[in-house]
């Protein structure tokens, strides 16, 4: 009915320079899960979360971190068993089929686009303030798009070429400076922390809850905890792009399951204690109008260097969320062109460095493209609606798999596996709807427009469709 399924043992069989290069270990894959989940989500959306729930938004980090807990752990399980990169992607063509497979490696496809070309943008915003700040007024032509009145944004086209040229000169060696990068901003958070929490006031606190629990429509935005809970969702899930790493990872059974849950509890610890002092020091209302919640907070505190420092440091270091995101594109798509779904010639692996070159500069090239012309603000919340899908695919491929393969070797196992499973599928889908419908929308049109292709080119070029290939 979904298409043929992939086997276990055809997940690991792909022949001469079609197969990445082992070169991480488990600090470089905790590193690329703090890097993409520790980015522009912790940096902004406590500001925007606090809009929609209030002083609540500690509870809609803590909602959004049990899902994708529940996430994590059949992430977990999975990559040890099949520690092949495409993550969600090749999980659910062994347990669910081809057609399933393409839906789930186009939403991650959609995901990780918007989400590293909106973070372009947004470094490009931090890097100029910078500059101005310094009495240097670049031409206005080369900072916006078109739909701003400008031409070009040309800082997010560099930032985003500049990241792809670490990742063609190698994984390894873009992992290590991600390593660097992580640091900064989990030095700043750190600092944000230890001045802003001691200025705790209960009185901040009140109403706890000002727009109740569930997503609910308010003077034309959903509002609500959950609706909080469906837009921080975007700062918890770059630990896939972990699982996407699984075939490149020197000792998958140990280093995907360190690098996948330490990731997530690193930055679940950090979200809760950034929430906690942000919404503690400031009202909520002041808290949710501002772009730069962090570094407002700070400056009320009256710590000016504090804050100058803080958004110096997403300056330095938001360049690894793009770097883990078009890591992770780049692989998803990898995987697809190997399988046959998309042209097998754009899977080749370079002999210098055992990355994907060609498809590694394509998606950089796209991702520059999108970030230098195109208004992203309206549609970023489409990351999530992919995101989301992709989890909901993964907690149904653990529990399928441990019916359908009960005896294949598992380096991890979840605990209680139905259980956390039956929670990642129900939480990720009552996020999904509690996303924007307009949002719900686009997200159909861009999987319907995904199928088209599918019927057309993928299907008929499958390597399935070759008995010899199987």
């Amino acid at each position: 009915m979904f298409g043929p399924r992939k086997s276990i043992h055809a997940l690991h069989g792909h022949g001469a320079g079609h197969t990445l290069a082992k070169t991480l270990s488990w600090p470089h894959l905790i590193a690329l899960g703090v890097g993409a989940i520790v980015g522009t989500g912790i940096y902004t959306l406590t500001g925007v979360g606090a809009e929609r729930a209030g002083p609540a938004v500690i509870i809609a980090f803590a909602i959004a971190g049990a899902v994708c807990a529940c996430a994590a752990l059949a992430y977990a399980e999975l990559a040890t068993m099949i520690p092949a990169a495409g993550s969600a992607y090749t999980f659910s063509y062994a347990a669910m089929g081809e057609t399933i497979a393409w839906v789930v490696g186009w939403s991650l496809v959609l995901e990780y686009s918007l989400a590293c070309s909106t973070v372009a943008v947004g470094w490009s915003g931090y890097l100029v303030g910078w500059i101005e700040s310094a009495g240097i007024h670049l031409p206005p032509a080369i900072l916006s798009g078109p739909h701003a009145g400008g031409i070009i944004n040309l800082p997010a086209v560099l930032v985003a070429l500049g990241v792809m040229g670490m990742l063609i000169a190698g994984t390894r060696q873009s992992a290590t400076l991600n390593i660097l990068l992580v640091i900064i901003k989990l030095v700043a958070l750190t600092v944000f922390v230890a001045i802003a929490l001691p200025h705790f006031q209960t009185a901040n606190m009140e109403p706890f809850a000002p727009y109740g629990f569930a997503s609910t429509e308010i003077l034309g935005e959903k509002r609500g905890i959950m609706a909080a809970a469906a837009i921080v969702f975007f700062a918890f899930y770059g630990f896939d792009a972990v699982a996407t790493s699984a075939e490149e990872a020197k000792e998958p059974g140990r280093d995907l399951t360190i690098g996948i849950i330490g990731s997530m509890l690193v930055c679940t610890l950090i979200y809760m204690l950034v929430a906690i002092s942000a919404v503690g020091a400031m009202s909520y209302l002041e808290l949710g109008n501002s772009p730069e919640p962090l570094a407002l907070v700070l400056r009320s505190l009256n710590q000016p260097f504090a804050a100058h420092m803080v958004a110096l440091a997403a300056v330095i270091a938001l360049p690894s969320v793009i770097l883990v995101m078009m890591y992770g594109q780049s692989r998803i798509f990898f995987v697809m062109a190997r399988d046959g779904l998309l042209p097998r010639r754009l899977a080749k692996i370079s002999e210098r460095s055992g990355a994907p070159t060609l498809i590694t500069a394509l998606t950089g090239t796209s991702v520059a493209l999108v970030a230098g012309f195109f208004r992203l603000d309206e549609i970023a919340e489409l990351a999530n609606a992919g995101t989301l899908i992709a989890f909901v695919a993964v907690g149904a491929c653990l529990i399928i798999m441990r019916r359908r393969e009960p005896d294949a070797k598992r380096l991890f196992r979840c605990p209680a596996a139905y259980v956390v499973g039956t929670l990642a599928i129900l939480g990720c889908l009552y996020l999904f709807f509690s996303l924007p419908d307009k949002t719900i929308i686009r997200f159909l049109m861009w999987n319907a427009a995904g199928l088209v292709l599918y019927f057309i080119y993928g299907r008929r070029h499958s390597i399935l469709s070759k008995p010899a290939a199987v």
